[in-house]
């Protein structure tokens, strides 16, 4: 199987500092990778992808810390499923810190985060230093890319830089699941299932 090299990955941090898209491999499908931070790079994104701008766009860090970042607060159920999920396909939907572009927020002020289980993801997310997008390498409507040449056909167009991660998984995207002080609910079913959630949490009296 063919990855990428350390020349290949730091190309692909340095374009996301440029402000530029990238597509890159994480645990279940490609994936679009930009500067999180960046309104014009989340921008180019959605035209690339041919996106409902009301769509907003989960985000990949590379430990916990990274991922935390990006919430207001932590809520604990949040904290107990991170423990227990990341490094994997599990993105937890928190409330957004202040000054996050609008593109990563939901209607209910909440920001989707996870850490990846791929090196090459976390390797990316780390040498930015901070959260890159994680939305699929794939046109809206279309299904996302488990090989680098499916990316390639997609958007080889509109993004310059590809990094190779072999053929993927792909099967179900990540689970999404909201947290807040209320409670957790599944938004999106994926990888892991409320079975798997449940059996985690402690059971309420």
């Amino acid at each position: 199987m063919s990855t990428a090299t350390d020349q290949a990955i730091a190309l692909a941090i340095a374009a996301m500092r440029a402000g530029e898209a990238i597509v890159y491999p994480t645990e279940t499908f490609y994936g679009i990778g930009a500067d999180a931070l960046s309104s014009a790079a989340l921008e180019r994104i959605f035209a690339i992808k041919g996106r409902d701008a009301a769509k907003t766009i989960a985000l990949i860090a590379h430990n916990d810390e990274a991922a935390f970042a990006v919430a207001r607060e932590v809520p604990p159920i949040a904290r107990i499923l991170a423990r227990a999920f990341w490094p994997g396909p599990l993105t937890l939907v928190m409330p957004a810190r202040t000054g996050l572009p609008l593109a990563l927020v939901g209607p209910d002020g909440g920001v989707g985060v996870r850490v990846s289980s791929h090196p090459i993801a976390r390797a990316l997310a780390q040498g930015l230093g901070r959260a890159i997008t994680a939305t699929s390498a794939n046109r809206s409507g279309e299904p996302p890319a488990c090989t680098l040449a499916a990316a390639r056909a997609a958007l080889a167009s509109q993004v310059k830089v590809f990094v190779e991660g072999g053929t993927l998984t792909g099967g179900a995207p990540s689970t999404v699941v909201h947290c807040d002080r209320d409670g957790w609910r599944i938004l999106r079913a994926g990888a892991v299932s409320s079975e798997q959630i449940e059996a985690v949490l402690p059971v309420n009296d």
